[in-house]
This record gives C-alpha cells, structure tokens and sequence, in this order.
C-alpha cells in the first residue's frame, strides 16, 4: 500500500474530499489534507500546486486533486517537473494511468461522478502498479521536456 496520500480540492470537491478522505482512513492509508476546508470559493491551483509538491518531496506518495471538471487541478499539477497527473472518470482510467503512465497524482471531477464512482477510482489507482517496459520510455519521453 501507498505511505501516504496527499488530497486537495477546490470548493466544488471539498465534501467528496472528506468522504474519500474517511475511505482511505478506514484502509490503514495515512492522508494529509492539504485544503481546502471551506465551500467557500477558492482557487484551485493554490491547492493543487500544494499537493503537487507534497508528491515531490514526499518518498513514494501519490496525490489525490478533486475539482468540478478535474481539469483545473490536473493542468495545474502537471505544471511540476516529476508530476504526472491523470484526469481519470472510471476506474478503468485509474488503473491504465498507473499502469502505462506512472500516474503519481490522480484528478477527479466532482460534478461529474458519484461518491461511490470516486471510491472505485482511487482504490483501481491505488491497487495499479507502473508496468514499466515499453510504458518507461515513452514516460522518459514526457520527463524529457522539463
């Protein structure tokens, strides 16, 4: 299992934040919350950008973004050199962005799944393993531009 998950959200993911937050408690996975705490509106990237350098200096954590559209906090995330952030909808998604990508930060749009679809799309990120391979030139390829 993953040390730790860092998990931020804009306003819009802030309540699905917390439940996913009491999912991953309740699997032994240690969470830092990096905000935001309010449903008042907020600027995304301030919270994606945290995450984003949690992951980095973090040895082997993985993060969690939730925004409206997820896009935001994706685009923001994939800002950081080693940030390889994956917008994901379905499990399915999840799964192959760990898996050929080597995903470190996964987003999710909150207006667009249910509680119960967000909870299957972390667990399919977190139960994926980077398969390497033909998958790690073409992740060097994407490294290479920063």
């Amino acid at each position: 299992m993953v040390p730790k998950i860092l998990i931020g959200s804009d306003h819009a993911g802030v309540e699905l934040k917390h439940r996913l937050k009491e999912h991953l408690k309740s699997q032994g996975v240690e969470v830092l919350d990096k905000g935001t705490h309010v449903k008042d509106s907020v600027d995304y990237p301030d919270f994606a950008h945290a995450v984003a350098q949690g992951v980095l200096s973090t040895a082997g954590a993985l993060g969690i973004l939730i925004c409206g559209s997820g896009n935001g906090v994706n685009i923001t995330a994939n800002k950081h050199a080693g940030i390889r952030s994956a917008l994901a909808w379905e499990p399915q998604v999840a799964s192959l962005a760990r898996e050929h990508n080597d995903a470190n930060v996964l987003a999710i749009p909150a207006r667009f799944v249910s509680e119960e679809q967000a909870m299957s799309i972390v667990d399919a990120f977190l139960a994926a393993r980077f398969e390497g391979g033909r998958h790690q030139r073409r992740v060097l390829k994407i490294e290479a531009l920063h």
